[in-house]
């Protein structure tokens, strides 16, 4: 099963530098973790205009939670993570699950 990383970054001191810094520097050294399988970004905008919306999120996937932590420990890893304090102004809080696909019939939990 997949096992899923989830980034949550808070709105920037400013969205442009933001931008910028992730597409040309962040971007490159996660894509260099091992043993990534998928990794996507967005910019999220919120349902309920009462709650705000992270400014961008961005999931990886690994195939699973094992090769995650190795991922991680890695220097690659390791770059990947520090690197956020470079750019990342309003804050970013990391989540991880494995990912369970939902399908007619069959229980949402184990």
């Amino acid at each position: 099963m997949v096992h899923r990383v989830v980034v949550s970054y808070g709105q920037p001191e400013d969205p442009g530098a933001f931008d910028e810094y992730y597409r040309d520097t962040h971007v490159p050294l996660v894509v260099e973790m091992p043993g990534l399988v998928g990794f996507t970004v967005g910019h999220a905008a919120a349902l309920d205009p009462s709650q705000q919306a992270p400014y961008l999120v961005a999931e990886l996937d690994f195939q699973s939670e094992e090769a995650m932590g190795k991922a991680f420990a890695s220097p690659e890893g390791q770059a990947a993570a520090a690197d956020v304090a470079n750019f990342a102004t309003g804050g970013a809080s990391i989540a991880h699950f494995e990912v369970r696909e939902l399908h007619s019939g069959l229980p949402f939990m184990p």
